[in-house]
């Protein structure tokens, strides 16, 4: 549904409101942290709980560019459900709903539906459908990115169907090292399926670093992914995908970066990237987010762009660059924020079939969880 540039702007006014009278609820004693009481069905001394659990996230998005203009605002997403512990075992059932067409319409699938164990004190086994995370965005949820939208990189190698019915090992090590191990079913299933497709399989390592001369505190990751080709399969034509990222706190300053490449199969060509993000923290509840992406494709039409600019151009392109600057209101940490951040990205298409771009994007988004 587009919208035309008064619409938007009130849109835009509409979504900017609680930021600007944020600080007259301060002043009024108003604790935002009040509003997830509804949450809590049940609890106990123990750490027993049972709860509803979801996230509501909408955006407003304008980009010009040479090859075309996209301009819309709409429910980006809602997922519902609940979530239980008793003991060492937690359950969790939540699905993602599409509040912008009809209600008769609006389940698109279940995300999370699974079980997970606390095994010894450091160790958590999941099974069924859970999130399988890998490279610097796609291991970071989306109630807790800085940016509006996951990175170019990540987009193109990360599998963005993000929920797979499989079975992980999480758990941490002596001196800051930690680790996640998984196999998962590629099948494309909207519920909790293994019998369509292959598997891929994830390893995850990482290192995190104590304060010294040179940061406040800092965690590396290696990332590495065999899929299993498949064409039938709910991930990206890779059989193999290789991230290491960082997040290093230097105080009012933290750095993210990740560089990743993925060797492709069924027509796609081999990918590498790299992303650098740094975030000035200007105070608990303004906090700025600066991004530059780069990508490399092997061969012609390799990369894919972002969310909004494929709306424009749906074509492929061979390099692509992407400068982000945006800012963060944190009205209670990730769990009530605003966001607004510009882009400038641009996307060389040697084949000449459809996958230049260059082009601005301004993008504003609200974002709450419980």
């Amino acid at each position: 549904m587009a919208l035309s540039s008064k619409k938007r702007l009130s849109t835009l006014t509409l979504m900017m409101l609680p930021v600007m009278f944020s600080s007259n609820a301060h002043e009024q004693h108003f604790d935002i942290k009040n509003l997830w009481n509804f949450v809590n069905i049940y609890d106990n001394k123990q750490g027993d709980y049972f709860k509803f659990d979801g996230r509501l996230q909408a955006d407003s998005a304008w980009f010009d560019a040479s090859e075309g203009e996209y301009e819309d605002a709409l429910w980006r997403r809602f997922r519902f459900g609940m979530k239980g512990k008793f003991g060492a075992t937690t359950a969790q059932i939540e699905a993602d709903i599409d509040l912008n067409g009809s209600l008769s319409d609006s389940y698109n699938r279940l995300t999370y539906a699974g079980l997970s164990w606390i095994l010894g004190k450091n160790h958590k086994l999941q099974v069924l459908k859970h999130d399988a995370k890998f490279t610097l965005d796609g291991s970071t949820s989306s109630k807790k990115l800085y940016t509006p939208q996951r990175n170019n990189l990540t987009n193109n190698l990360w599998f963005t169907a993000e929920y797979f019915t499989g079975i992980s090992v999480t758990g941490k090590l002596d001196d800051g090292w930690g680790y996640t191990g998984g196999v998962f079913s590629s099948d494309d299933s909207d519920g909790v399926s293994i019998s369509e497709a292959s598997y891929f399989s994830l390893i995850t390592v990482s290192k995190k670093l104590e304060s010294n001369q040179y940061w406040q505190g800092a965690q590396f990751t290696v990332d590495i992914v065999y899929n299993d080709e498949d064409e039938d399969a709910n991930t990206r034509d890779f059989s193999n995908v290789y991230s290491f990222s960082s997040k290093v706190d230097f105080g009012d300053w933290d750095l993210w970066t990740d560089v990743a490449m993925g060797n492709g199969y069924l027509g796609q060509s081999d990918i590498w990237g790299v992303v650098v993000m740094p975030l000035y923290k200007q105070s608990e509840t303004l906090q700025w987010a600066i991004r530059y992406t780069y990508l490399d494709s092997d061969q012609q039409n390799g990369l894919r762009l972002g969310r909004y600019e494929s709306s424009i151009v749906s074509g492929r392109g061979d390099t692509y660059h992407e400068f982000y600057g945006g800012i963060n209101w944190l009205l209670d940490g990730h769990k009530v924020k605003f966001q607004a951040g510009i882009q400038y990205t641009d996307m060389n298409d040697d084949a000449v079939d459809g996958g230049e771009y260059e082009g601005w994007g301004l993008t504003t988004t609200f974002r709450t969880y419980w």
